[in-house]
């Protein structure tokens, strides 16, 4: 905190470092001196016609084939760009649909999102399990929850597309349920006391209103119990990730496959009020490797998003702050990837159509996936026992151990169910206060982030995307104020820790 305080710094009359070039005086000259520009285009034009003759000729050495040696790789992104947007998942979608809808005029920024796995085999939007809720403990997330959820009721006037099908989220309405023990009931209505003040719909039952509304329900040791009544419950993440990216490029943003491997950058050092120095960094462009490939790309852009989820901590670390001895270690960027299983099951004698997202005060979860007696559910393990984040590959004995005896204690008719499937996924876990890093980097000029939602990235996508948007073009929030989930709280050391994470 104390280094943050001592930025209100004196810059060292250093320039930026790299290269630069300076304009030169030159001794005048009675003679005029040509520079050669026509005989240069004479040259670049014959080359041109003497290429184009070369591609016909083996084109019609190999009849029938599109192969040449004069093809450029595929996919490349453009070698300059205004915006890049590092990752193609939801909230880099997001971001990349409201900068195009906030540009002044058609076509006037260049914006690139990269993704590294086209396939999204690995990605964290389509691997949650798609809920949306108001029932946070922090103001903002609740206006996050509300604007999202507003985006999402009206999704066809923000990204539909002329000529192309209309977007279906399937968004089924059927609510949270929160259950709370004694030992945490009174948090659960002091964050009640939060939601309603900030206009979420959002009621409390009594053990004896929770049996009535939901008979299936045990309801041993549950002492309260907080329900959504609008706004809230779960849809298809697929769907709303590619109604993003379909109205984005729509819109002219261009997608690249690619892996951002590297970036080039400027420094500039700060002398702090103690004498202490501070690296500055601008970043000028990005490296982009292609897939499969040791080719690469050099983008250079005036902006970099670092929406990168799981993996945005190991791309802030190719701006070397982790070895920079001029760099505080609260300035690096506290998000991991931690991984969570999310199994289905079947159980023909199971809560039927009302059935909410519930969530249980042990840690687990389920709710109802389509119809049929077909369920998914999970839990997050204790910090100690985190799973090993290599990989994707499910624990299976961590829900016939953890998740299955907490739902069948809740659920009586849960002790006869099915697993018939399972997948892991990623969250972009904030260890500092699990909430999500929204803004500017103190340390470098030109990097924004959008990353460490710990799980809640998703629901929040709209809205973050919005967010963002603003900050760059409009150089402040204009519709929700988040400056709260800026990176100065974590320079500082003062946590916005939010008590309702799943």
């Amino acid at each position: 905190m104390s280094t943050w305080r001592r930025l209100s710094v004196k810059l060292r009359t250093l320039p930026w470092v790299g290269s630069s070039r300076q304009s030169v005086s030159r001794p005048a000259c009675s003679r005029h001196l040509s520079t050669g520009a026509r005989l240069r285009r004479d040259f670049f034009k014959d080359l041109e016609e003497q290429l184009t003759t070369a591609k016909q000729r083996a084109a019609d050495a190999l009849p029938g084939s599109d192969w040449s040696p004069f093809q450029t790789t595929a996919g490349l992104p453009p070698e300059r760009a205004d915006i890049v947007i590092v990752g193609g998942g939801v909230v880099g979608w997001s971001i990349a649909y409201w900068l195009k809808r906030k540009e002044g005029n058609k076509d006037a920024l260049k914006i690139v999102v990269v993704e590294k796995d086209p396939t999204y085999s690995q990605a964290s939007t389509v691997l949650s399990a798609g809920g949306i809720r108001q029932q946070f403990s922090l103001p903002e997330n609740i206006s996050l929850s509300m604007a999202s959820a507003d985006f999402l009721r009206n999704i066809n006037e923000h990204l539909g597309v002329l000529n192309q099908d209309a977007v279906d989220l399937q968004f089924n309405h059927s609510g949270y349920l929160f259950l709370a023990s004694e030992d945490v009931a009174h948090i659960m209505e002091e964050n009640h006391q939060t939601q309603r003040s900030n206009g979420a719909q959002v009621s409390l039952l009594s053990p004896t209103q929770l049996r009535e509304k939901f008979p299936w329900i045990n309801t041993e040791g549950v002492v309260l119990a907080s329900y959504g009544l609008e706004n809230e419950g779960w849809f298809d993440p697929w769907t709303l990730l590619n109604a993003f990216r379909r109205k984005a490029a729509s819109m002219g943003v261009i997608q690249c496959c690619g892996e951002v491997t590297g970036f080039s950058y400027v420094t500039k050092i700060l002398k702090t009020t103690d004498g202490d120095d501070v690296n500055l960094r601008r970043i000028k462009g990005v490296n982009v490797r292609m897939p499969n490939s040791r080719e690469f790309q050099p983008v250079e852009c005036a902006f970099v998003v670092n929406a990168a989820g799981a993996f945005s901590g190991k791309l802030m670390e190719m701006l070397a702050f982790s070895d920079d001895k001029n760099t505080p270690g609260e300035f690096l960027l506290p998000v991991q990837p931690r991984k969570r299983f999310v199994y289905v099951f079947h159980c023909p004698d199971g809560p039927g159509l009302d059935t909410p997202f519930l969530i249980d005060y042990s840690g687990a979860y389920f709710r109802r996936e389509g119809l049929g007696g077909n369920y998914i559910a999970g839990a997050s393990p204790e910090e100690e026992n985190e799973p090993d984040t290599s990989n994707l590959e499910v624990d299976h004995e961590f829900f016939v151990e953890k998740v299955w005896p907490s739902l069948a204690a809740r659920v009586p008719a849960f002790e006869k169910l099915k697993v018939t499937g399972a997948w892991a996924g990623f969250y972009d876990y904030n260890t500092f206060d699990q909430n999500g890093i929204i803004g500017l980097h103190p340390l470098i000029t030109n990097m924004y982030f959008a990353t460490g939602f710990s799980g809640h990235g998703l629901q929040h996508s709209p809205a973050v995307g919005r967010a963002i948007a603003e900050l760059i073009l409009d150089a402040n929030f204009k519709t929700l104020d988040l400056s709260g989930f800026g990176f100065t709280r974590i320079v500082k050391q003062e946590p916005m820790l939010e008590r309702n994470i799943v």
